[in-house]
C-alpha cells in the first residue's frame, strides 16, 4: 500500500513535461523534403575554386542540411559545418573564422517534431567537415556509407578537411556499405543515392522524386558555385580533378534524362530562395 501511495504522489508531483513522451509525426503519404539552414562559409579568397572575386556573384557559400521523410522511414542528408554544441543561445557561432551558424540543427528539427534519435538512416554527400559536423547527435541511425569513404575517415591519417572528433559515433554504428553506384534507399525509386566521385573518392549526390515538386538532385559538392557549372571550372582541391569532369558530364546527362532540378547545396542565392522547415517540399 505504501508503495502505491508513494507512486501516486510521485506522479502528481512530477512536471508535466517529464510525463509527456516524445512521439514522432505520422508517416506522410508521399516523400517530403525538409531544408534546414545550417549556416554559411565565408570564403575570402576563391582562388582554390579557380575564380577571381569579380567572377562570382558572391564568394560566400551556404550550408544546407536535409531531412527526407518517406512513408517507410527517414533519411538525414548532410548535417552541417559547425556542431550544435558550440552555439550559445541568442548568439551566432563561427568555426575557424569562416564557418558560421545562427541556429542549431536540432532546434530546427524539433520544430517539425523530430529528434536526431528518430532518424533511421544517415548519409553524407562526402566526408569533408562542412557536411558532417553534427554526426555524433545521430546515435541511433544506420549509416549508409561508401566503403572508400569510410576507410578514409577511419584511416590512421584521415584526408585533409576532415574532423574525426565530429563523427566518433560512426566507429561502431550500424552501417550499410553501399555496393553499387546507385542505391535505392527505400526500394521504390523515390530516394536514390548516386555515386559521383572526383571531389572525394566516394562522393555522391541524392536524387529525389517528389510527387508535386518533381524530381530534384541534391548536388553535394559536385559544384560549389553556379559559375562552376556555367564556366566549367574545377576546384584545385578535388581528389581527382579529371574524375570530377567525367562525373559532371555523367550527372548532366542524367539531369537531362530525368528532368530533375539540380540544387547546388552551397549556392547562397539559390539556397536563400528555398522554403525552410517547418515548410517542406513534396
Amino acid at each position: 500500500m505504501f508503495r502505491k501511495i508513494a507512486f501516486v504522489l510521485a506522479v502528481l508531483m512530477a512536471p508535466l513535461g517529464a510525463l509527456a513522451q516524445h512521439k514522432t509525426p505520422a508517416p506522410p503519404k508521399s516523400v517530403r523534403l525538409y531544408v534546414f539552414n545550417c549556416g554559411s562559409l565565408d570564403i575570402s579568397d576563391p582562388e582554390r575554386f579557380r575564380f577571381k572575386k569579380e567572377e562570382l556573384a558572391t564568394t560566400n557559400l551556404s550550408v544546407g542540411c536535409y531531412l527526407i521523410v518517406h512513408p517507410k522511414g527517414t533519411l538525414m542528408w548532410d548535417v552541417g559545418a559547425v556542431p550544435d554544441g558550440v552555439l550559445k543561445p541568442g548568439e551566432k557561432s563561427a568555426l575557424e573564422g569562416y564557418a558560421t551558424i545562427t541556429r542549431t540543427l536540432e532546434s530546427q528539427m524539433e520544430e517539425i517534431g523530430y529528434k536526431p534519435s528518430d532518424i533511421e538512416y544517415l548519409a553524407f554527400s562526402h566526408y569533408h567537415y562542412d557536411h558532417i559536423a553534427n554526426t555524433n547527435e545521430f546515435t541511433g541511425a544506420t549509416w549508409l556509407a561508401r566503403g572508400v569513404e569510410r576507410d578514409a575517415m577511419f584511416a590512421a591519417k584521415p584526408p585533409d578537411r576532415v574532423k574525426p572528433e565530429n563523427y566518433t559515433v560512426l566507429k561502431n554504428a550500424k552501417t550499410i556499405i553501399i555496393p553499387t553506384d546507385d542505391y535505392d534507399v527505400f526500394g521504390d525509386g523515390t530516394v536514390v543515392m548516386k555515386l559521383a566521385p572526383g571531389h572525394t573518392p566516394g562522393h555522391q549526390v541524392l536524387f529525389l522524386k517528389l510527387k508535386k515538386t518533381g524530381p530534384i538532385l541534391l548536388s553535394g559538392d559536385l559544384y560549389h558555385y553556379p559559375e562552376e557549372r556555367k564556366l566549367g571550372r574545377v576546384p584545385t582541391f578535388e581528389t581527382d580533378q579529371q574524375q570530377t569532369v567525367v562525373t559532371r558530364e555523367k550527372i548532366e546527362a542524367f539531369l537531362k534524362e530525368s528532368g530533375a532540378q539540380l540544387w547546388i547545396q552551397h549556392d547562397c542565392a539559390a539556397n536563400a530562395k528555398l522554403k525552410k522547415a517547418p515548410q517542406f517540399y513534396e
